[in-house]
Order: structure tokens, then C-alpha cells, then sequence
């Protein structure tokens, strides 16, 4: 039987064949093109011409290519639509994938031919991308071994395949804890509160199950709806400390052995390479540069957000006590805050959800890319998709060029991890003066329709898929030569940028105009309610901030220091929350044990990101509020120095590039109106 993921892609835009793919195909598939990709790495190692740009580094780049390809499939698959098959076939390719790495990083032959080129650097007359290429490739030979002794380097692959099975068993942990939850209820009385179209989920989820009532779950729109809503303080509790405990359980699940491991083995590999701890070798690659400096940039907005965050608790623990509530606890304050910000405001989740119709809001944010960056979205079913929920569209600009190709999946299902990332399923990149294109995805949880209703979007849900989009942008106009520069191969604290900076258009009446009408009547969004949303925008700013800069201080914690005298995760979580603590210690829950972020995604050293490029993005919304929010000029220019440029140049010189100088944190304590 032909394996169609090693033949050439019969299909438009050479798009993934999803129909024709079983789970069997893939590790064979994946085998043959690490076989495939040893030969072409072969091929640059045994050449007998002197070394240089083109036949060592622009080959290296583009060797792998068949594998890059199959790998972003399957690890997607096993994000969005997994089974016990897929996780299986996962946790037996990662150990592949692995040692393949460190076979090209540990290649001493191949490592002297860039340190030769590598030398030549100032001589070569290399353009800004290549130097960069070229900087990189050094670099990530030179961080991840290739100057080590051969004991050195064996202890290095041990660490790095140990690694990749533990971040693999962490994630499918994480899974299983937030699927085995079910909040089985019974009585209609215990609904009090919760919106209807999650209550008509719930109970569509009790009928699958074949039992009466309403079935909830930690699913992100089931868990928010009863969280922020239920009336029953004993539901709310039980609800969050089910979401608080994933990981956390003595059970084949609990992840404190898992991530005290990971923390270990990512402190003995900074050793190993030259580096204090953890941090110290993952910042040198971000605009942070040291944990120093994150730990100045955390605490600089900690000094600002805690006043602000304390007086918001104890206005919120006096309203508490109003309601009958006398310790505020964890689980009060998203139901007590949204209260609060109803009575305030006059306004809540429930009064703006008919306005938010799903497809309205994708509608909206299609045609705001088009006012920006002349973008162009056809809907098209023509495309394989992995799975009926998921649409795809082709992006063309407005002289009708193919640009990308867009994945949107929305709603959870079995199978599919929770929260919201966008991915690639093929990188962009130029060879041969062809210009491949991109095909990216965005992938979030949001309600499903029911018979009754369509998927209507919380406000949150709302900015939740701008962000999204806001990081699909960013692939999708990518315009580079090399593909590990392209999109969103840019450092994890620049790479928030274009998705953060995008939310801003949801609080904007220009912007909302063009989609927030109401699902039945098809007004537009009031003038009131626009007003109401923006002077809500600020709402427990603090609190929000203060819960933020935790997650910073909690992952400098485990990456920042000497792991080895961690004996027990809940109290280094206890120290790590120590300055940022407001609410009542949950001795059952646990952070960490669920925090994907840092122990299975990308994030390790890098949460205090988020906050980061909240800088960048809030200052970089202040020209565009100066010019006009679909200022052509603007837009081009954001379009030209940071979507299409990826990771060519450093961060900080193409930031500078659009805005004119650096980026002035008071931006964002403006916008948060913590000054």
C-alpha cells in the first residue's frame, strides 16, 4: 500500500490529504524521511567543494524538508483530534525525532563546515537574512552541544529524548485529567445562573452519555460558563477545584513526579552547555536577553499593579460579604467580578453574546485584515480537512494572488486540547524564485450551536479569536527566503506582537461596526454598549495584571534557579505566588501540574512574554489610534518591518523600523490605567 504521506501531494495548493490518511501511515512515514533527510545531510557533510553559504548553510536549511512536513501533521493531529492510537504513535516518534536532532546538532563534520563558513561571516557579502541564517545555524549548533566531548554529547541526547517523552506524558495527563471530569447534575434549580446555551450543551452532553439532567466539563466554554456564572457557590467549588487539581491527584495522571523531572533534566542540560540554569540559555535568544532583566521587568510591573490589585480585592471582598459571602474565596471571584462588573457597567457576557454570532465575528475579522493588509478569504471545500468541524479558506490579496491557505477549527471536542493556538501546517519560504506559501491554522473552544442557537461568543471568546488571527496573520504574510525564519519563527517574546496587538480592533466602534450585530434582529452593536465596553475594558485591571505576572514569577521559579533542592511542587508554587497572593491558599489545587505552557509548550522562561509584548503591542496601538485604526500607511509599514519579516533581523531593530524608536512601557500602564 502506497503511504501518501511520502507521495507528492495531489492536491490544490498541495495542501494536506487528510482523507487518505490513517494513523498507521505516519511513523513509516516519518521513519522514511529521517532516512531521507540523513541522506541530504550526507550530501553537504561529503562535498568535496570548500564550504560555504550555499552549499552548507542554504543547504542545510532546506534538507529535512519532508519531514518538517509530516511532523507538523501528525504533532497537529495530535493536538486537535488525538485517540489512544495517535498519543501512542506520539510517544514512540518523539524518542525518533529526538535523536534525529541531535544526530544533525552532533554532526562534527557538518558543525566544522559552518564554523568555517561561520569565520568567513564578514567577507561573504551576505544580505541581512542570510547573515542571519547563517548567525542562527552557528548558534544552534554551538547551544546545543556541537562543541561538546563525545560523553558529553551521549549524556545530551539522553536528556534531550527523556525530555521529549516527558513533555508527550505531561500534556496527554493533562488531557485525560480535564476530559474524566463530569459535573452531573440533576435538578433545574441547580442551573441558576449558568447562560442557556451552555445549559443546552450540558444537556446535550447528558444525552450522549445516556443519563438525564446536564453534563459539565472542564472544557474551557463549560468550565467559564459555570465559574462566572452559577449562582451555586458549592457548583462554583466543585468546578474549580476539579480545573485546580489536574495533574495534582494521586493517580496514574499526577504530573509532580513529571514536571520535577523536567526541571532537573532542563537544569543538568544549561550545565552541561555552559549556562547557570535554564533561563540563562533560553533568554540569551530573546529580546530579554537575562533572567535578571525579566525579573526586574516582572517586579517593575508588580511595584505599579499591586496597589491597584489590592484595593480591587478589597472592594471585591466587601461586595463579597454583600452577598452573603464571608471569606472570598478562588472560586468567587470570576462569579463576584462579572456581578460586580454588570451592576457597574451595566453590562455582562449574557447582554453581548447575541451580538457575537461565531461567523459574524470571523466575518469581521476577515474583512478588518482586509482594510489593513488587502487580504481576501474565499471559503472553499476543496481542501481536505481533518475533521468536519474544521473549514478552510484560500487568501488571496487584492490583485487575486494565492497567499495562504487558512484552517479555522472552533469548537471542543474529544480528542482536542483545550485553549486556543494557531500552528502551521507548511511554512513559507522562497527557492528557486518560487515563492511556497504558507498553510496555517487557528484553532480555538468556543461553544458549539445547538437546534436553537448558533455559537455565540463571550466578549473574552471575541478577543480570544482576534489574538488567534492576529498570530495567523503573521504566518500567513510571511514573505522570507529561509523557512526557519519565517511567520512566527521570531523570538517567544516578540512573537505575542501581531496577535495582542490585533485584540486591540475588538474595543474599537470603527472596527466592531463591521461585524457585532445581533443574530436575530441584526442591529449593530449600540453606541452605549461600544462606550460601555471600552470604560469596562480597565475593569480589575490589577487583579488581572497581578494574576498574570504569578504565572511570570512561577515559571522563573522552576527555570531560573538550581531545580535540585525541589523536593515538593506545591511549595515552590506557595513561594513563587508568595508576592502576588490574594485569594485563600486551595491546598487540593496546583498550578503547575497543569501549567502546559512551560512543561509541554514552548513557553519554558518565557511566560513573562505575554506581558512583554503587552508593551510592545500597547505601543504599537498608539500610532495606529494617532493615524486611524485602518491608517493605510500604518498598516503597510506593520505589514513590511514585522508580518512579513519574521525572524530576519533582530526584534528590536524592526520594531524600531515601524514605530521610530523603542518601545515606552508606560504604553501599556496607560492603556491598563495603572498610571
Amino acid at each position: 500500500m502506497l503511504n501518501p504521506l511520502l507521495q507528492k501531494f495531489e492536491t490544490p495548493f498541495e495542501t494536506a490529504p487528510f482523507r487518505r490518511l490513517i494513523p498507521a501511515h505516519f511513523k513509516p512515514a516519518i521513519i522514511q524521511a529521517i532516512k531521507q533527510a540523513h541522506t541530504e545531510i550526507d550530501q553537504i557533510v561529503t562535498n568535496p567543494k570548500d564550504p560555504n553559504f550555499e552549499n552548507t548553510i542554504e543547504a542545510l536549511e532546506f534538507s529535512g524538508a519532508l519531514l518538517d512536513r509530516i511532523s507538523s501533521i501528525f504533532f497537529n493531529i495530535n493536538s486537535a483530534e488525538t485517540t489512544e492510537e495517535i498519543q501512542k504513535l506520539a510517544r514512540e516518534i518523539a524518542p525518533l525525532l529526538s535523536d534525529f536532532s541531535n544526530d544533525i546538532i552532533l554532526n562534527k563534520k557538518l558543525f566544522d563546515r559552518i564554523k568555517l563558513v561561520y569565520a568567513q561571516r564578514d567577507s561573504l557579502n551576505l544580505t541581512l537574512e542570510q547573515d542571519t541564517l547563517l548567525t542562527k545555524k552557528y548558534k544552534n549548533f554551538s547551544r546545543n552541544g556541537a562543541n561538546l566531548n563525545t560523553k558529553d554529547q551521549d549524556i545530551l541526547r539522553n536528556i534531550d529524548k527523556r525530555l521529549a517523552q516527558l513533555k508527550l506524558q505531561f500534556s496527554e495527563n493533562v488531557l485525560a485529567e480535564t476530559q474524566a471530569f463530569k459535573l452531573h447534575l440533576t435538578h433545574k434549580t441547580e442551573l441558576k445562573g449558568i447562560p442557556e446555551n451552555a445549559i443546552e450543551e450540558a444537556r446535550n452532553k447528558a444525552k450522549q452519555a445516556n443519563v438525564k439532567g446536564w453534563i459539565f466539563t472542564l472544557d474551557y466554554p463549560s468550565y467559564h460558563a459555570v465559574i462566572t456564572y452559577s449562582e451555586n457557590r458549592k457548583i462554583r467549588e466543585k468546578i474549580a477545584r476539579a480545573y485546580g487539581k489536574r495533574g495534582f491527584q494521586k493517580n496514574e495522571h499526577n504530573n509532580e513526579k513529571i514536571i520535577l523531572e523536567i526541571a532537573q533534566l532542563r537544569y543538568q542540560r544549561a550545565q552541561l552547555l555552559g549556562y547557570s540554569n535554564h533561563a540563562e540559555f533560553v533568554l540569551e535568544e530573546r529580546m530579554a536577553k537575562t533572567p535578571k532583566k525579566v525579573t526586574l521587568f516582572l517586579e517593575n510591573l508588580l511595584e505599579k499593579a499591586i496597589p491597584a490589585a489590592k484595593k480591587e480585592y478589597s472592594m471585591l471582598t466587601a461586595y463579597a460579604k454583600k452577598q452573603g459571602i464571608d471569606t472570598l474565596q478562588l472560586w468567587d471571584g470570576p462569579y463576584l467580578i462579572e456581578k460586580l462588573r454588570k451592576e457597574r457597567f451595566n453590562l455582562d457576557d449574557e447582554l453581548l453574546k447575541p451580538y457575537f454570532k461565531l461567523e459574524n465575528v470571523i466575518a469581521g475579522a476577515f474583512k478588518i485584515a482586509q482594510k489593513l493588509y488587502g487580504l481576501q478569504f474565499k471559503k472553499t471545500k476543496a481542501i481536505d480537512r481533518y475533521h468536519p468541524d474544521v473549514n478552510t479558506y484560500e487568501v488571496i490579496d487584492k490583485h487575486n494572488n494565492h497567499i495562504a491557505i487558512l484552517y479555522t477549527d472552533f469548537f471542543p471536542r474529544k480528542g482536542k486540547r483545550n485553549g486556543a493556538w494557531m500552528t502551521s501546517y507548511k511554512n513559507q519560504w522562497i527557492k528557486n524564485g518560487s515563492n511556497s506559501r504558507p498553510h496555517i491554522s487557528m484553532v480555538c473552544n468556543f461553544t458549539k450551536p445547538t437546534a436553537d442557537k448558533p455559537s455565540l461568543l463571550t466578549f473574552r471568546e471575541v478577543t480570544t479569536l482576534f489574538h488567534e488571527f492576529g498570530h495567523a496573520l503573521h504566518g500567513m504574510l510571511a514573505n522570507t527566503t529561509y523557512p526557519s525564519l519565517s511567520g512566527t519563527s521570531v523570538y517567544w517574546d516578540f512573537v505575542e506582537l501581531p496577535s495582542q496587538l490585533l485584540e486591540n480592533w475588538a474595543y474599537e466602534e470603527e472596527a466592531l461596526a463591521l461585524f457585532a450585530k445581533h443574530y436575530q434582529t441584526h442591529a449593530l452593536l449600540p453606541i452605549e454598549l461600544v462606550n460601555r465596553i471600552k470604560e469596562s475594558s480597565n475593569f480589575m485591571e490589577g487583579m488581572a495584571t497581578l494574576r498574570q505576572l504569578s504565572f511570570g514569577f512561577l515559571d522563573m521559579a522552576w527555570h531560573g534557579e538550581n531545580p535540585t533542592p525541589i523536593t515538593d511542587v506545591k511549595t515552590l508554587e506557595k513561594q513563587a505566588f508568595n508576592k502576588t497572593q490574594l485569594y485563600p491558599e486551595i491546598e487540593d489545587g496546583c498550578m503547575s501540574t497543569a501549567f502546559s505552557h512551560i512543561f509541554s509548550g514552548g513557553y519554558s522562561s518565557g511566560y513573562y512574554s505575554y506581558k512583554w509584548a503587552e508593551v510592545l503591542d500597547a505601543d504599537a496601538f498608539e500610532l495606529f489610534r494617532q493615524n486611524g485604526i485602518f491608517d493605510k500607511k500604518t498598516a503597510d509599514n506593520f505589514k513590511k518591518y514585522i508580518l512579513s519579516q519574521g525572524g530576519t533581523d533582530e526584534p528590536m531593530n524592526l520594531y524600531k523600523q515601524f514605530r521610530g524608536a523603542e518601545p515606552d512601557i508606560n504604553a501599556l500602564l496607560r492603556r491598563a490605567g495603572l498610571i
